[in-house]
């Protein structure tokens, strides 16, 4: 069985269509098979609503009297890119702005300028012959400028990873606020909804293929950026027009103490030609699977603890080292529903037409990691033997090892090689003065530790942070295996 593009648009044009969502098509193809599932159903609808950070908007503003070649500008003190054309500029979602970073950013710009809201605009410019005029400080709303093109490198990943913390510390990442000690766990993506987890070998997805974009239409124009479609994690490069959407649909975010964002509604009518088709639309949520990430360790390969489904991330909660994790979604499944049942009624009502792509898109593509040319060191590399003591030692022998090895730390450890705690020289002196006689009364037990594979920088960056001069290196299992001081990093 198979059907064309023409005939399915045929069906739209004359309301005979038979449109579902993905998770409808999922039951359906459970209670009539997928045979018949083909033949009965001519289009199948998603949605997915969630962070996309690479995104942005390339403005057109027309020219000044006099002229000006921006060097430099702002949106709402956002800086934007402006090496392009002289009143050209691109404003990516996740600048942050120069008076409240953290706050509002490139995300927040696009949002305020699709609600209709004036932006603030400051430029300024070296001055040519042809541009003569040096500053510009003025406001705008959408409908005063020419063009308002949303365009975004990578959006919609087919699937994204389920983020944990192993450390001792909470972190604060694009994938939000994660708890130490795997305190909870963070996902993204919109699971059977998920435009590219259903039509994930590109069949009807490629170039100039029509789209749900930011509450209006727009158009894939290539693959996305780290498009990686091999491992499931493809990607779409989008571009669709600014004044046809609606806040709704692009809303500004920001993440503590990590940056902005900006969340996009993005959707696919995926036309059935073909029982291969309707079947891999029928996917569901228990089999879409990803990563659990540990994002404890800062390093690019990230230990994987295991895979889990799109079902249990849903519940609320993953299972991880024998207990259960509270888990949350950074996208909106609200809203990915709503995209999906939008899109559906644009269809069945004539609105929305569907196009075979003008190319399709690469599915041999592999995401190749940063060549680093400039030599790169970890903690392994300079590292030391760490001056250690038993947690039930007296505070004398503690001392006497400070003076015999010429060290200002020891480290505590149990019988079995265990990080319990770690003593300065300071803390020494201290209890001598205060005549304290019991080690428990002065050591740190709560201790900033590293590993060794965290690199030099980020070791440096947490005794800076924190206000100290050495961090107990220590295995997964807390068992210490050397030490590093301000001094090796002051001669790295």
């Amino acid at each position: 069985m198979t059907k064309s593009y023409s005939e399915i648009n045929e069906k739209i044009k004359n309301g005979s269509v038979v449109v579902v969502t993905a998770e409808e098509m999922v039951k359906i193809v459970e209670e009539r098979g997928v045979r018949v599932a083909a033949e009965d159903i001519d289009v199948v609808t998603t949605g997915t609503f969630g962070p996309m950070c690479s995104s942005g908007a390339f403005l057109n503003f027309g020219h000044s009297d006099p002229p000006i070649k921006f060097e430099h500008l702002w949106l709402n003190d956002v800086h934007a890119y402006h090496g392009n054309a002289a009143v050209d500029c691109y404003i990516g979602c996740t600048r942050m702005a120069d008076i409240r970073p953290f706050e509002y950013g490139g995300g927040h710009v696009i949002e305020d300028l699709v609600s209709g809201k004036e932006i603030r605009l400051r430029g300024n410019s070296y001055t040519t012959d042809c541009y003569p005029l040096a500053e510009v400080d003025t406001k705008f709303t959408i409908d005063e400028i020419n063009q308002a093109i949303l365009l975004n490198p990578r959006n919609a990943y087919q699937r994204y990873v389920c983020a944990v913390n192993s450390s001792d510390k909470t972190l604060y990442t694009y994938m939000g606020k994660l708890l130490p000690k795997f305190g909870n766990a963070h996902f993204a993506g919109a699971g059977a909804l998920s435009p590219l987890s259903n039509d994930p070998d590109y069949e009807t997805i490629g170039i100039g293929t029509r789209i749900f974009l930011g509450g209006g239409i727009g158009y894939i124009i290539g693959e996305g950026t780290q498009h990686s479609p091999g491992n499931r994690f493809g990607t779409l490069f989008v571009k669709g027009d600014l004044k046809q959407m609606t806040p709704e649909y692009l809303r500004g975010v920001s993440y503590e103490k990590y940056g902005t964002s900006l969340f996009v509604g993005l959707g696919i009518a995926i036309p059935i030609l073909n029982e291969g088709l309707a079947k891999k639309t029928a996917i569901s949520d228990s089999e879409l699977l990803t990563d659990v990430v540990d994002y404890g360790v800062p390093r690019r390969d990230r230990p994987k603890p295991r895979q889990v489904s799109y079902k249990e991330m849903k519940s609320g909660y993953v299972e991880l080292n024998g207990k259960k994790v509270k888990c949350s979604p950074l996208s909106s499944f609200y809203h990915a529903k709503k995209i999906a049942e939008t899109l559906k009624n644009w269809i069945k009502e004539g609105k929305f037409f569907l196009n075979p792509p003008a190319e399709t898109l690469p599915t041999d593509t592999v995401f190749k990691p940063m060549k680093i040319t400039s030599e790169l060191k970890f903690v392994k590399d300079l590292k030391k033997k760490a001056e250690t003591c038993f947690d039930d030692c007296d505070i004398k022998l503690v001392a006497e090892k400070i003076i015999k090895n010429n060290v200002n730390h020891i480290v505590i450890i149990d019988r079995d090689n265990i990080l319990k705690g770690i003593v300065t020289s300071f803390d020494i002196t201290k209890a001598i003065a205060e005549d304290k006689k019991d080690l428990d009364e002065i050591i740190t037990k709560r201790v900033i530790t590293t590993s060794d594979n965290d690199p030099i920088d980020v070791a440096a960056r947490k005794m800076k942070t924190n206000e100290i001069s050495a961090l107990p290196v220590i295995t997964a299992q807390k068992k210490v295996v050397g030490i590093i001081t301000s001094e090796e990093l002051m001669l790295k």
